[in-house]
């Protein structure tokens, strides 16, 4: 059988509510302290894995280039052996046509071999530049590893140190909500959700709203210490709470 929430007053409503932002004021302040650490790892985590594929990528285009420079290697040992050749014919030729014919043909072969050359050379300045490229990933690699390292142990000692407590202040902080009505702890977390500190609930400082600050109508006021319904700021939207409610002297709240 379901059970159902019992039925608070509003002090008692707005005393839990108060609770429950204490304890998620508290888990708020833990993560402020792990910061943009979880981030900053994920960033770095993901820019080594782009120097890597980066690296490969180059490697790759060694690997080609090395392969353009045996291409023409054999292309420019083939022009050779055809000069040699040529060049050992024209000492038998019958004629001035057939000397001119392979005259002509060793003109072009060493025309290739300077082509082959040229594009080896080419090709062995790209594998060089390549190869630069990749030692300037493999440096940038282990900055950012060293980098993440870091990152990892000064995040996994602020988890380890608060973890035992964040876990806590979970527990008690779903406890507290299970005592207040849905509609409420929904309008609640929508106040939090919208606010840049995550309060949804602010005790009254020196007339003002402990929030945004603004000045709160003394008849608003009144009706606020009254504990007879639950107000909220007419600027900022959240739900206002008479410090003395929650057992802070109105001197306290003025320094809170």
């Amino acid at each position: 059988m379901a059970t159902t929430k019992k039925e608070l007053t509003v002090e008692e409503k707005l005393k839990a509510l108060y609770d429950l932002q204490q304890k998620l004021s508290e888990i708020d302040a833990i993560k402020t302290l792990r910061g943009e650490l979880p981030q900053e790892v994920q960033d770095l985590e993901d820019e080594i894995a782009g120097l890597h594929t980066r690296a490969a990528k180059y490697q790759e285009e060694i690997a080609a280039q090395k392969d353009e420079i045996a291409r023409n290697r054999e292309i420019k040992e083939q022009s050779q052996a055809m000069i040699e050749k040529y060049s050992a014919d024209q000492d038998n030729v019958r004629n001035n046509r057939e000397y001119d014919y392979l005259t002509k043909e060793i003109e072009y072969q060493s025309l290739n071999i300077e082509l082959a050359e040229k594009k080896m050379n080419e090709a062995a300045r790209k594998a060089d530049a390549l190869k630069a490229e990749i030692e300037k990933a493999n440096e940038m690699c282990t900055d950012r590893e060293h980098a993440l390292e870091e990152k990892k142990s000064e995040l996994n000692e602020i988890v380890s140190e608060n973890k035992q407590k964040e876990e806590t202040l979970r527990e008690k902080a779903k406890k507290q909500e299970n005592k207040i009505e849905e509609r409420l702890l929904t309008a609640f977390k929508r106040i939090r959700k919208n606010t840049r500190n995550g309060l949804g609930v602010v005790v009254v400082q020196r007339n003002a709203c402990g929030g945004c600050f603004n000045r709160i109508p003394a008849q608003r006021q009144m009706e606020i210490k009254m504990h007879k319904k639950i107000i909220v700021c007419e600027y900022c939207g959240r739900i206002l709470i008479d410090p003395e409610l929650v057992g802070i002297a109105p001197e306290e709240a003025k320094n809170k």
